[in-house]
């Protein structure tokens, strides 16, 4: 089906990631799981082909405009490996790198952004607590004022990218309960009195490091508050819209490896002296997969070109988030249904990518999470 918001520079944009995944990713994306993380290399590989300076000035190493179709190209065509890690491991970076552009002082943009930008460095943003989870304004940590200081006392959980990365953006309660009690603070690795622990057994993205940051008194300079004081929820909530556009965008990318492959499967399966493809059955598994791939897709489509209108539409976005994972489940599903055992085992994308199926429906707000603030933006 044609596409109508594709033009030859997002078409061009396309088949040099899609051509990067198959060459680059794709016949390493299994090894990475299983050693649970990937070459620094990559970080620069893809740096190069320019995705992680959308919408970054070309003096800090960006590509000096922005385009919500090209952040969704990149996720998706990332995501086809099926090992949700790898983008995962990537895109810690994609959630920090616009707070510290917009919120950070100059110095700070002027030290660390191009890195960051060119794959150099690798950047967190940490807001996630054990006691809160996706309820941000329960928040914990504190950062309390002392001088030309602040002093931070708490901890983060489940923080992609955080046993590797060399910068984050920290989110730490300065005021009393609530929203506007909430402050962000740029906070380096080797800082004294910041340490972190590896969260590995998990469920799926072997191939992303995932970590509890502790903050033991440690002492940020006060330039290194983002922003003003009290006001970091706001900024924090503005992140995480663009964040969801590329957990839809790799959802997407899931879902089209999950039907390419089951496809192909089915085409070379016997089963009963016809091919698999053959069955009525899975005829219909396929036309059902296929009807919310164009959905997702529909949906996607639309969101972006609002959004370079200008606008943020956060319930829409919200309503596509929650739609997107629960069609992704769907998806995976019948995947592994069409290839059957050969499905459950490990070195295919349909097994990679049903392991990765929750992390989508959780990770940038869950699905609960989602459809409330959907129905709250609605004016309900």
């Amino acid at each position: 089906m044609r596409n109508p918001f594709e033009t030859d520079e997002r078409r061009s944009f396309r088949d040099a990631l899609s051509r990067f995944v198959a060459s680059e990713v794709m016949p390493h994306a299994d090894d990475w799981d299983e050693a649970g993380e990937i070459p620094w290399a990559l970080h620069e590989k893809v740096a190069a082909l320019g995705v992680f300076g959308l919408g970054i000035p070309e003096e800090y190493g960006g590509l000096g405009f922005d385009d919500c179709f090209m952040r969704a190209i990149y996720h998706e065509e990332i995501a086809r490996c099926g090992a949700g890690g790898v983008a995962a491991a990537l895109n810690g970076r994609s959630i920090s790198i616009d707070p510290i552009l917009k919120l950070a002082n100059s110095d700070i943009r002027d030290r660390v952004l191009r890195d960051i930008t060119m794959g150099r460095k690798g950047s967190s943003l940490g807001v996630t607590e054990h006691s809160g989870g996706s309820d941000v304004a329960q928040m914990q940590t504190r950062a309390v004022r002392d001088g030309d200081h602040y002093v931070l006392n708490g901890s983060k959980t489940f923080i992609t990218g955080g046993m590797k990365s060399d910068y984050f953006v920290v989110g730490a309660r300065t005021g009393g309960k609530g929203l506007r009690g909430i402050s962000l603070f740029f906070v380096e690795a080797d800082m004294p009195g910041f340490s972190r622990t590896n969260l590995d057994r998990k469920m799926g993205w072997w191939a992303s490091d995932t970590a509890t940051l502790m903050f033991d008194d440690l002492r940020v300079p006060a330039a290194n508050l983002m922003g003003e004081e009290g006001a970091g929820f706001l900024a924090i909530m503005n992140n995480f819209n663009l964040e969801r556009i590329g957990l839809i965008a790799g959802s997407l990318g899931m879902m089209k490896a999950c039907l390419e492959d089951s496809i192909a499967w089915a085409e070379q399966r016997q089963t009963f002296g016809q091919k698999l493809i053959k069955h009525q059955v899975i005829r219909h598994k396929i036309a059902d997969m296929s009807a919310r791939i164009d959905a997702v897709e529909a949906f996607l489509n639309q969101l972006c070109w609002i959004i370079n209108q200008g606008d943020m539409p956060v319930a829409e976005i919200c309503k596509a988030k929650f739609f997107t994972t629960k069609s992704l489940e769907f998806v995976a599903s019948e995947a592994m249904q069409i290839m059957g055992g050969a499905g459950y085992l490990r070195g295919n994308r349909i097994e990679k990518v049903y392991r990765e199926v929750k992390v989508m429906a959780i990770g940038g707000g869950s699905e609960e999470i989602m459809r409330d603030l959907a129905v709250r933006q609605m004016g309900l």
